[in-house]
């Protein structure tokens, strides 16, 4: 493996994209450093959510680590490269959400529909929970399915896990506000 020394000059983008391309994780490091915040930035305004904007960037990095053997030097530059694998990135999370709020307005139709029978209430909000849930993603769906649906102490989430008590909690209460946003959002369009 080749390594980029942290301590030495910084290295022109063509060598560090010849780096990263052989399978360097220390210029991948070094790429990440160098090009996140622009990442960030362009995630960021064009999604307007720095949760997403996050996510995004992360994604970004792990798609360029992935992908690192289609890229080539000679081509392009790195930073153009990166840039391309995040407009896809969000181009993911804008389909991600469209098929979210498609999904919530159909259930929310459904309800208004055949909210004659409780029963039938009970299991459109379950069901908004369940797709709300797999739409959060790792770890916090997985975090508060075993908090609420397993009902499982917060202690053996984060040992099982293997997250720090505080991030659990973080995630608990995060996503309960988010639950209590959709569910508001839908209770308003069926209303």
């Amino acid at each position: 493996m080749v390594r980029v020394d942290p301590h030495g000059p910084e290295l022109h983008e063509d060598e560090l994209a010849g780096l990263l391309a052989a399978g360097s994780a220390d210029a991948l490091s070094d790429a990440y450093r160098r090009w996140s915040p622009l990442v960030h930035t362009i995630a960021l305004r064009s999604l307007r959510d720095p949760h997403d904007a996050e996510d995004v960037t992360q994604q970004v990095f792990v798609s360029a680590w992935n992908a690192r053997h289609s890229l080539r030097p000679d081509q392009g530059s790195l930073v153009a490269w990166l840039v391309g694998i995040t407009k896809h990135r969000i181009a993911d999370v804008r389909t991600q959400r469209f098929r979210a709020h498609r999904n919530l307005a159909a259930v929310a139709a459904h309800t208004t529909t055949h909210a004659s029978n409780p029963h039938d209430e009970e299991c459109a909000d379950r069901l908004l929970v369940a797709h709300e849930l797999e739409r959060m993603g790792d770890p916090r769906g997985t975090v508060l399915r075993m908090a609420f649906i397993e009902d499982r102490p917060h202690e053996e989430i984060a040992t099982q896990l293997g997250l720090p008590l505080g991030t659990v909690k973080s995630h608990v209460r995060r996503g309960l506000i988010h639950l209590r946003t959709r569910l508001k959002e839908v209770e308003d369009v069926s209303s």
